[in-house]
C-alpha cells in the first residue's frame, strides 16, 4: 500500500469512488461492444494503477458475459524497460509481467492504464507488447485522459477526457494501492500546479 497525505498541496476531487464505478462500467461494456463479445479478449494492466483496473474490467465484463472467467483474461505488462525516460526519471524496480495462459498471440489485447498524458507509456507498452507476442488487435482504454499529448497515441476507451493545465497533477487513488490519511480510498484528484 502506498500512504498518501492530503496536506500542504491544493486539489480537487474529479472522479469519486461511484464516479470510477460507472466509468469502469461503460468502458467494460464498450470493450465487449468493440469486440463483438468476449472472444479472444485480453486484458493488461500496466503497473501500478492500470493492473487493478484491469481487474475490475475483468470482473464487470464476466458480470456482463457469464461466458468469461475474469481470471483468465487479465494480466499485467510492465513497461519499465521500454521507457524512453529512464534516464530522467527516479529509478523505479521492474514489475513481473504476467500474461493469461492463452497468451497475447492472435487475441484482442486491451492495454489498461490509469491516466493518458504524453503517450509514452503506452509507446513503451506497444515495445514490451512486441516482445511478448502478435496481437491480432491492440487497444487502449484509460481511466483518465487528460490531453497533451507528445506522440500520435490514442485511447479507444476513456472513462472522463479531463482538460488539465500541463502544470497541475492528476492522482488516481485506489484502494487496492492507495491509502489516503490512513483509509482506502477510490478518486481521481487534480492537484494545482507549482
Amino acid at each position: 500500500m502506498t500512504e498518501v497525505t492530503s496536506a500542504h498541496v491544493p486539489s480537487r476531487v474529479v472522479l469519486n469512488q461511484a464516479d470510477i464505478d460507472r466509468a469502469l462500467t461503460r468502458i467494460a461494456h464498450e470493450i465487449l461492444e468493440a469486440n463483438k463479445g468476449s472472444q479472444d479478449l485480453v486484458l493488461l494492466g500496466i503497473p501500478s494503477r492500470g493492473y487493478p483496473l484491469a481487474v475490475r474490467l475483468a470482473n464487470k465484463i464476466a458480470a456482463a458475459d457469464p461466458t468469461v472467467n475474469a481470471g483468465t483474461i487479465v494480466g499485467q505488462l510492465d513497461v519499465t524497460m521500454f521507457r524512453d525516460d529512464l534516464s530522467h526519471q527516479p529509478t523505479r524496480p521492474p514489475r513481473h509481467t504476467r500474461l493469461p495462459l492463452s497468451g497475447i498471440d492472435n487475441k484482442v489485447v486491451v492495454l489498461i492504464d490509469d491516466v493518458l498524458y504524453s503517450g509514452r507509456t503506452i509507446r513503451a507498452a506497444l515495445d514490451a507488447l512486441v516482445d511478448l507476442g502478435r496481437p491480432r488487435i491492440v487497444r487502449l482504454a484509460v481511466l483518465v485522459d487528460r490531453g497533451h499529448r507528445e506522440l500520435p497515441i490514442r485511447a479507444d476507451h476513456v472513462g472522463k477526457n479531463l482538460p488539465t493545465s500541463s502544470s497541475e497533477k492528476v492522482r488516481v487513488h485506489l484502494e487496492e494501492i492507495d491509502l489516503v490519511d490512513g483509509v482506502p480510498v477510490n478518486e481521481v484528484v487534480i492537484e494545482a500546479g507549482k
